[in-house]
């Protein structure tokens, strides 16, 4: 007989809902996690109107994240054993009662922290490591600007710039309790987009040489704008939309990077790489309560469907939670 959990499931037109799906098993170098909480992403909104298809051979189960348990290990595991508290970078299947990880995506979960603020570490932390610092080379005396300064990326990425030791950090958000929350979080300079403009602001400030984008849309040409030469300006989303037209001369006249990077579907080596940096470079302030989890809202598993339209209507700070404890 084949062991059964529950997972979300997505019908066309339908609320999502709980069914039951294969429990899977952990091949080599993978361990199976016992799932507490998961983290909501706006990636997960996009998969479930089939716009973010998992990688070939992920989980075709939303979640990218998730914290738990390990009560499994494949064969070649080193350096985890069962009843381990983790939390986990996935390619897919956090939105289940059980998922499967590969050992170089994993965490551990600092002592004392409880799994539901834990589910809110992963691909934050590891986002911001691979478009701020690893793949745009920050540097301690440079100035950066991240765009969705209150999002679960945003909240995340301020309290590391200010571990690591960034003078000027810009932040945009919606209003001013998300401003304030910037501020309260390290940010230097916290910018209303409703009644402020951050081009004209930053321009006067002398620019900066890191912007973290996930708008897109008219933000592109802003972003080229402010950028100090040498700058680079990484996207990783697009709400506002991909196609843009812009003045592209800058980019040549002030040497500038422009680029856009995906996390998911990179390889699992290379993922292991990148939670090392996340590991070497900012566990320790994890650990110490210099960087904290910013959670929202925490919703039932069951209430996926719920937690997805908070996430769709905005105005969150930090990260949306799915709690699995009620799940047998």
């Amino acid at each position: 007989m084949v062991e059964l959990m529950k997972a979300v499931q997505i019908e066309t037109d339908k609320p999502l809902f709980l069914a039951d799906y294969p429990l899977p098993e952990p091949q080599p170098g993978e361990v199976l996690i016992k799932v507490a909480a998961s983290g909501l992403n706006r990636a997960d909104l996009l998969q479930r109107r089939g716009m973010y298809p998992p990688p070939k051979g992920a989980s075709q189960i939303m979640g990218l994240e998730c914290a738990g348990e390990i009560v499994g290990l494949g064969d070649g595991v080193n350096g985890w054993t069962l009843g381990d508290k983790v939390c986990a970078l996935l390619a897919g299947g956090g939105y289940a009662s059980y998922a499967c990880v590969d050992q170089g995506a994993l965490l551990p979960v600092p002592e004392g922290m409880d799994l539901i603020a834990a589910a809110a570490l992963p691909e934050a932390m590891m986002t911001v490591w691979a478009n701020v610092f690893d793949h745009a080379r920050l540097k301690t005396d440079e100035a950066v600007l991240i765009h969705g300064g209150t999002s679960g990326i945003g909240v995340m990425a301020l309290q590391m710039l200010r571990v690591f030791g960034i003078k000027e950090i810009y932040a945009t958000a919606g209003s001013d309790e998300k401003c304030e929350k910037i501020t309260a979080l390290g940010g230097t300079c916290a910018i209303n987009y409703r009644t402020q403009d951050f081009e004209e602001i930053i321009t006067a400030s002398g620019g900066v040489d890191v912007i973290l984008d996930m708008v897109g849309g008219e933000y592109v040409q802003k972003n080229i704008s402010i950028a100090r030469r040498g700058g680079r300006i990484v996207n990783i989303a697009y709400m506002q939309g991909p196609v843009v037209t812009v003045n592209l001369l800058p980019v040549m006249l002030k040497a500038l990077i422009l680029t856009g990077t995906t996390l998911r579907a990179r390889p699992n080596a290379e993922k292991a790489r990148l939670r090392k940096g996340v590991q070497e470079t900012f566990w320790a302030g994890i650990e110490a309560g210099q960087i904290q989890p910013i959670v929202d809202t925490v919703y039932p598993a069951a209430d996926a469907d719920a937690a997805h339209a908070h996430m769709a209507k905005g105005g969150h700070i930090g990260k949306i939670i799915l709690d699995w404890s009620d799940v047998s």
